[in-house]
């Protein structure tokens, strides 16, 4: 199975309990996959053109979670591999055009938005949630190259935005006829997957990719690793001291949640490293939120 079908495949199973990231995630799917049809006297209908059949469900029960009706419809594509893709078609009655507008998909006047407005990612859950639908709706994934497609420029600018305030960094690139944020690297890569809430795939997407490197880079590697474990050790040791001297001050029950979560994780698990931690944080971490995090209960252990 490719690796964008298995990244879609688990990020279509998770169905977000709260109402504003449902919000975040319908909002992307329709800005990465959506189309606004002029039915005539003043209708319109929406229309999402997906790519398999476990994203095309998730999007009906996202839309359904709002009261909003909607039909699956399938098509064979002449072109390419003429694969099977899978429409969902929105009537343009009230009820939809309202959860569209709140979804900043048009406006009052039902103008589609290049991008929707920065209320809708205020929470880091909803701006995860917002990548997740980015990538159900337009995403690829390889080994060494992932982009998200949008019809415009500043849709993927949008992402960009989103990314970059959890840490990730994503480039914008314009094609022929849409544009695109896309990430190189595996490390990068990875923190995209992450963020987006993919934990399985990105131990599957590291797994792959050290496979397929292995034999070339084996003598770097090994010389660079035991550098990096030699780094790792010594930042885990100073992290360790850190929450040993907010644990003795009674300190860790009055943390935030978050930084709670963390301590009581490094405490468990002295040997995992940062994107490892991440992982096993709820919702998952980027490396860089793991680093932010540590960092600031070790200035905390220091006052």
């Amino acid at each position: 199975m490719p690796l964008s079908e298995d990244v879609r495949n688990e990020l279509a199973g998770i169905a977000p309990r709260r109402e504003c990231d449902r919000l975040a995630e319908l909002s992307a799917l329709f800005h990465t996959a959506g189309s606004i049809h002029l039915r005539g006297r003043g209708e319109v209908s929406v229309h999402l053109d997906l790519s398999t059949s476990a994203v095309a469900r998730r999007a009906f029960a996202l839309l359904r979670s709002f009261d909003v009706e909607c039909e699956i419809r399938s098509y064979r594509r002449r072109a390419f591999d003429s694969g099977t893709r899978y429409q969902l078609h929105v009537p343009g009655r009230n009820r939809a055009l309202q959860v569209l507008h709140e979804a900043g998909v048009v406006t009052v006047g039902l103008a589609p938005l290049e991008r929707p407005p920065k209320r809708l990612v205020a929470r880091a859950c909803c701006r995860g949630a917002y990548l997740r639908g980015a990538l159900l709706g337009g995403g690829s994934v390889s080994r060494a190259h992932l982009e998200i497609r949008t019809g415009e420029r500043g849709g993927a600018e949008f992402i960009t935005e989103v990314a970059a305030s959890e840490g990730v960094c994503l480039t914008v690139g314009e094609r022929v006829g849409h544009a695109v944020a896309y990430a190189k690297g595996a490390e990068a890569i990875a923190d995209v997957l992450a963020t987006a809430g993919a934990a399985g795939a990105v131990l599957t997407f590291a797994e792959r990719a050290v496979v397929g490197s292995a034999k070339s880079r084996a003598n770097r590697l090994a010389n660079a690793d035991h550098a990096n474990l030699v780094r790792t050790s010594r930042a885990a040791g100073a992290q360790l001291r850190a929450l040993r001297r907010l644990e003795r001050r009674g300190a860790l029950a009055r943390l935030p949640a978050e930084l709670r979560e963390l301590a009581e994780l490094r405490l468990a698990h002295p040997a995992l490293s940062l994107r490892e931690l991440g992982l096993k944080c709820r919702p998952p971490a980027t490396k860089a939120t793991v680093h932010r995090r540590l960092q600031k209960l070790i200035l905390l252990s220091q006052t």
